[in-house]
């Protein structure tokens, strides 16, 4: 039997053909196997070369699954001692790194039972730049399975818990990293975001979360649910280390396709220079359309309605922010409502066919394929479909029907509608330096019970994601900040600024963080 795969038989090119609804005689099968042979043993001959693997510059161990005494808010999947460089910018900084971003040589669940055993055998670019900086690797941190959930109940080894109100969700999906920064675990964490990941848990744990602008920060190495949402980026206990972690993970990487458009040199840098300066004369535009929502607001959506507590602590926030110089209106975006239809649209069929029938992998971008993740995930999730959550179930069956039945016309115009919602926000950015909305317009629910309705379940996974899709889709950077605290739950004022001005974004958040303790507002 020869190495790798084999030319198919006269039955299942016919097999093949039917499925596709070509008309095949046989002596035409024939012909086509026989033109099928040379590209076969050109396969062969890839099977024999030896492929391209970043390298992994930092020795370390294996580490271990911390028991219940030492993970007593289940932040913590893994842990580990990995020392970078002797000497940088991050020097003896512990860091948790969230458990869908490879760390060579330590197993990665991503959440999901699917995935117990796999061990990755390279290192993400994001983990390279913070060992070359100096930074000791602490584990990795929980996350949703498949990260697929915005609360904290869904993960291989139970939930996560909110440690400012451990009966409560630290929000999802990059809880785990919340959570460590929440308890003092650690100071700095990294997360990723597709429809506000890195947000939602820094605004319900009290911390602050930075979804970078697109492509600003690499994402080799790094688990991905649709290419065109995928983002990257840091959690910290302050603004401060936030900027710190942004100018070492910030730069070019010729293995990420997300970086196709190159980034400008003005952009990168030293992103804690501008923190400390005045923000006098700045222009803040308050979004209306991210506070006050009620059920009439999203329709057949279901989302949860505004919480006053909320939108009081954002506004009021706000109101800090103008004693400081800055110049504040308000302005309407109703493309911000629109806009998580159209990336509830994306994320469907673009997840389908890119993290479930793509092995997290897929086809036509060039970059770096993990071809070690994509072995040991072809075969766990199709072996065990009934293991995954629910979340990604409905978005299988969902994504696959709109595919089969639609042949993907709806993901390509959403895809096309998501520059008129950039447009929208960049027009109000013109005139603006930033724009400011909740990040949640809830404070953290309750953890639901693992017996309750399978309804009930599935709405707590998708059920507080009302203004943070958005910026995935428009691709700008958008910061979640603590801002007030009612009952012992966080609330997070989200700023979003223009592409590549995350500089900027920091700066206003950095202004606001230094007006006092954000759990007496």
């Amino acid at each position: 039997m020869p190495r790798g795969p084999v030319l198919p038989s006269l039955r299942q090119i016919h097999s093949l053909a039917e499925e596709f609804g070509i008309d095949l005689p046989p002596s035409d099968a024939e012909i086509y196997r026989a033109a099928m042979d040379g590209t076969i043993k050109a396969y062969r001959t890839i099977d024999e070369l030896p492929e391209y693997r970043p390298p992994v510059k930092y020795p370390r161990t294996i580490g271990y699954r911390p028991p219940a005494s030492e993970n007593p808010f289940n932040a913590w999947y893994w842990k580990t001692e990995i020392p970078g460089a002797e000497s940088g910018p991050l020097a003896g900084c512990r860091i948790g790194i969230k458990d869908m971003i490879s760390v060579a040589g330590v197993p990665m669940m991503n959440g999901a039972p699917v995935l117990e055993g796999y061990i990755p055998d390279t290192d993400a670019t994001v983990v390279t730049r913070l060992l070359d900086a100096g930074a000791v690797i602490a584990g990795k941190t929980s996350c949703s399975d498949h990260c697929f959930s915005s609360g904290g109940h869904t993960a291989a080894f139970g939930p996560v818990r909110n440690p400012r109100r451990p009966s409560h969700a630290p929000g999802g999906s990059s809880k785990g990293s919340a959570a460590a920064v929440a308890a003092g675990d650690v100071a700095m964490a990294l997360g990723a975001d597709q429809g506000g990941s890195i947000r939602i848990p820094a605004s319900w744990c009290g911390i602050v979360g930075h979804k970078p602008t697109y492509g600003l920060v690499p994402y080799t190495g790094c688990l991905g649910i649709e290419m065109t949402l995928d983002h990257v980026g840091p959690m910290a206990d302050t603004v401060a280390n936030v900027a710190r972690l942004l100018t070492v993970m910030a730069g070019e990487d010729a293995l990420d396709p997300r970086q196709r458009g190159g980034i400008p040199p003005a952009a990168l840098g030293d992103y804690t220079a501008g923190l400390g300066q005045s923000i006098k004369g700045m222009r803040i535009a308050v979004v209306q359309e991210g506070f006050g929502q009620t059920a009439e607001t999203w329709g057949a959506l279901g989302l949860v309605e505004s919480d006053p507590v909320v939108d009081r602590k954002v506004k009021a926030a706000v109101h800090q922010l103008a004693k400081r110089g800055a110049v504040v209106s308000e302005v309407s975006v109703p493309m911000h409502i629109t806009g998580l239809h159209i990336w509830h649209a994306v994320l469907a069929e673009g997840a389908t066919e890119f993290m479930l029938k793509g092995n997290g992998v897929g086809t036509n971008w060039l970059g770096f394929y993990d071809r070690h993740f994509l072995d040991f995930y072809s075969r766990a999730w199709r072996s065990r479909p009934n293991d995954l959550p629910h979340g990604v179930k409905i978005t299988l069956l969902l994504g696959e029907y709109m595919n089969r039945h639609y042949h993907g016309r709806y993901y390509a115009k959403a895809q096309n509608l998501r520059h008129h919602l950039r447009a929208a926000y960049d027009a109000v950015l013109a005139d603006h330096e930033v724009m400011v909305m909740p990040t949640t317009v809830i404070r953290a629910p309750p953890i639901p019970d693992p017996d309750c309705a399978l309804g009930d379940w599935i709405a707590a996974t998708l059920g507080a994601i009302h203004n943070c899709p958005q910026a995935n889709l428009t691709g700008h950077p958008a910061i979640s900040v603590p801002c007030g605290t009612e009952e012992d739950l966080p609330v997070g004022m989200m700023i979003i600024g223009r592409h590549f001005a995350d500089a900027t974004v920091l700066q206003v958040a950095d202004a606001f963080e230094r007006v006092g303790d954000w759990r007496e507002m």
